[in-house]
């Protein structure tokens, strides 16, 4: 059976539970995948993750379809997880824990223990750049960079026009070389 976004959404505007249950199976992953990359860790990005749907479910009457779903969706997560990093901004902490619980786990587990390390302090080094930057510059880069919205996605998601995206994505951007010549062991610094 062929899944019928537009008739799912209207079923779940409705009150339809089961309509909205499919909606959010088929979108979970990738609201996930913002919110891990924007809380930079499992717990939040989970509480973050139910907060977005939470929403979702209280606004999905309200969903006029100028934009996609999925875009609609993302803004949603990504209003969650900035409110979520305003309000514990004074609670800033990190140890090695948090690095480890990040998430990331090597992608070809044949290589040597050597590369695998390499491979993880690099992936350290880049998310924790990526953390640093100021949120606003993290939302368009995580958007762009690593979920691969276009330009007038990020700018419905985060309500703000295509000029003032590309500039945060170029000035992130380069925010995040910055950083990461700090490391040059880990990364060639012509590719930075």
């Amino acid at each position: 059976m062929e899944f019928d976004e537009r008739k799912m959404i209207e079923r779940a505007s409705g009150g339809d539970p089961e309509a909205f249950n499919r909606l959010m199976e088929r979108h979970e992953r990738r609201m996930y995948a913002v919110a891990l990359r924007m809380c930079a860790n499992r717990e939040d990005a989970q509480d973050c993750l139910q907060e977005a749907m939470l929403r979702v479910y209280r606004a999905i009457g309200g969903f006029k379809g100028e934009s996609s779903f999925s875009t609609w969706l993302y803004r949603i997560t990504m209003n969650t997880c900035l409110d979520e990093l305003r309000r514990r901004k004074n609670k800033q902490s990190a140890s090695l824990d948090d690095l480890l619980d990040e998430g990331w786990a090597p992608a070809d587990d044949r290589g040597s223990p050597e590369k695998q390390a390499v491979r993880a302090e690099r992936a350290r080094a880049l998310h924790g750049a990526i953390r640093e930057l100021p949120e606003d510059m993290r939302a368009a880069v995580v958007l762009r960079d690593i979920h691969g919205c276009t330009y007038e996605e990020i700018a419905r998601a985060l309500d703000i026009n295509v000029g003032t995206i590309k500039s945060r994505i170029s000035r992130g951007r380069e925010k995040l070389r910055e950083k990461l010549r700090d490391h040059p062991e880990l990364f060639d610094t012509a590719d930075v």
